[in-house]
């Protein structure tokens, strides 16, 4: 039998300010069944985009994309935070609500033509997913799709990345 997944995310209003109700996936990873059927999800549409590798934004998107990655014994790599890899990096920089932030990824981590399936737990604004397409772009890499575990559909981050195939398990 299948989970109705929105069972298992936690809503916290005014968190962590006033006017946000905050959609909390903890329940989800917290529950083996649940969590294993939202990762198979994924995986399933992962196959069917016939991927090389997945990527994922520090640090929920490993949470989502290393199982992903593991299942299909294929590659993951971390889109990380300023001085958090070592070596030869590329970067994206990104617009966040006061201010930028950057993510890099080591050089070698996508070979031309590879096929990629970024994740993320949550799609809201677009930025951060963005960012992290644009550094497998810049390594040659092609972004198969997009996969995420709640997408925040008000906040309209599709507009930011139209362009890509993508999967939202649970939409708000």
């Amino acid at each position: 039998m299948s989970l109705n997944l929105k069972d298992y995310v936690a809503s916290y209003p005014d968190f962590p300010e006033p006017g946000v109700l905050f959609r909390d996936i903890s329940p989800l990873l917290e529950n083996g069944e649940a969590y294993h059927q939202a990762t198979n999800q994924i995986v399933d549409y992962a196959k069917k985009l016939n991927v090389d590798v997945v990527v994922g934004p520090e640090a929920r998107g490993f949470i989502v994309g290393c199982p992903v990655a593991y299942d299909l014994n294929i590659g993951f790599a971390p889109a990380r935070k300023k001085g958090k890899l070592p070596g030869k990096t590329v970067t994206a920089t990104y617009g966040l609500e006061y201010g930028q932030s950057s993510l890099y990824l080591h050089e070698d981590a996508i070979k031309p033509g590879q096929r990629v399936l970024v994740t993320d737990d949550l799609l809201a604004t677009g930025g951060t997913i963005a960012a992290t397409s644009r550094l497998v772009e810049d390594l040659g890499g092609v972004v198969a799709g997009m996969a995420f575990l709640v997408e925040l559909v008000d906040l309209h981050g599709r507009d930011n990345i139209k362009q890509y195939d993508i999967l939202s398990l649970m939409k708000y």
